[in-house]
């Protein structure tokens, strides 16, 4: 069986993490989207609430499981036997950093592949800090995240009689 492990923050899960978690799953028989706890980043959302939205988000990818993992990536891949990290690139700016990051990777575990997934153009732009920061400006972020994540966003910020 071929697994591949999706990490990130997910601070919340976007459309374009969706696109990309939906994209990786086609191609392993199991993706585990890995949502990380940095204890050193101030997070909007629990790891749990963090869990919550991207298992609703995913609920239709039958084959995709959601966990978490504190410390180093590549020893939550040890443990969880799989040896394919799928990383999703939006712009060649995410390149750099991720081109590092896999190289780190592999020399801390060399068994460890890491591929690209390239979102949709339509995604390109989109990131959680973004979506946060025109949310709680009172713009609309309808079409960027899930249905479940914009309910917990306008829990989280209620409207301060702006458009949503």
């Amino acid at each position: 069986m071929l697994k591949a492990v999706y990490p990130g923050s997910f601070d919340p899960i976007t459309n374009g993490h969706l696109y990309v978690a939906e994209r990786a799953a086609a191609l392993f028989d199991e993706l585990i989207l890995a949502v990380l706890v940095n204890p050193q980043k101030k997070s909007t959302f629990t790891v749990e609430e963090r869990k919550a939205m991207a298992r609703e988000a995913l609920s239709h990818v039958s084959n995709a499981r959601v966990k978490s993992f504190e410390g180093l990536l590549v020893d939550f891949m040890r443990q969880e036997r799989c040896r394919v990290i799928v990383r999703g690139l939006r712009a060649l700016s995410d390149f750099e950093y991720e081109f590092q990051m896999a190289l780190m990777n592999r020399e801390l575990a060399p068994e460890v592949e890491t591929i690209f997934i390239v979102t949709d153009a339509q995604y390109s732009y989109l990131s959680s800090s973004a979506v946060k920061e025109v949310f709680q400006f009172g713009g609309s972020v309808q079409g960027m995240v899930p249905p479940g994540v914009y309910r917990r966003l306008r829990e989280r910020f209620p409207p301060k009689d702006l458009i949503r």
